[in-house]
């Protein structure tokens, strides 16, 4: 029983990526008349104040570099991979993709706009966050991560070139994204009243490990 509900398992999963890899081509970013800023995968509609297409949810990997196998399913079903500081289970997350050989990009999310970026992306709050195509998984679990890419059809054992290296992390939003979210909320002016007592414990910042 348990050996077919896996099979099921699989199956399912090969569903979702199967679709998610004619999806994830095209994003689209694009204004709407009330000024509100919408993100879709199907083109803006006519009465758009300004748009651009934002391509895949990633930036580009260099497949002529890779094997064909590998090529294939970083193309089919690229890997985003969102982390923050201080998140042990990032590290890990990070060091596993590295051993088995995936071609990743890293989106790092350190201010409110990257954290905006990553729930639209379909994040929670818990890091980190592993993309493959549009299928999504939260938080580092060798077993489902494994899983994941070996549905997606990359090689099982490292097939990277020698000297290959992914692209640098960078902010899950992009710089326009941050100075418009700043323009929109500016920082107060410092207060000159006392301040209040410091509370003893830390707040929530609404991330989870």
């Amino acid at each position: 029983m348990h050996h077919l509900q896996k099979i099921l398992t699989v199956a399912l999963m090969a569903g979702a990526l199967a679709s998610s890899g004619a999806l994830a081509q095209q994003m689209y970013k694009w204004t709407g008349a009330d000024g509100k800023i919408n993100y879709t995968d199907t083109p803006p509609p006519a009465t758009a104040r300004s748009s651009e297409s934002q391509g895949a949810p990633v930036a580009a990997i260099d497949a002529t570099a890779l094997p064909y196998e590998l090529a294939r399913a970083a193309k089919n079903f690229p890997v985003v991979l969102y982390t923050m500081k201080a998140c042990v289970p990032c590290d890990s997350g990070r060091a596993y993709l590295s051993r088995r050989g995936i071609p990743f990009t890293e989106k790092t999310v350190t201010s409110a706009a990257d954290t905006d970026r990553m729930k639209q992306a379909g994040g929670d709050g818990t890091m980190p966050m592993l993309l493959v195509g549009r299928s999504k998984q939260t938080g580092f679990e060798s077993g489902a991560w494994d899983a994941m890419l070996t549905v997606a059809a990359y090689p099982a054992n490292n097939q990277l070139p020698s000297g290959y290296r992914n692209p640098s992390a960078s902010a899950a939003a992009p710089v326009a994204d941050k100075v418009q979210a700043e323009a929109v909320d500016p920082v107060s002016p410092p207060s000159r009243r006392p301040s209040p007592s410091t509370p003893t414990g830390k707040p929530d910042s609404g991330f989870r490990f």
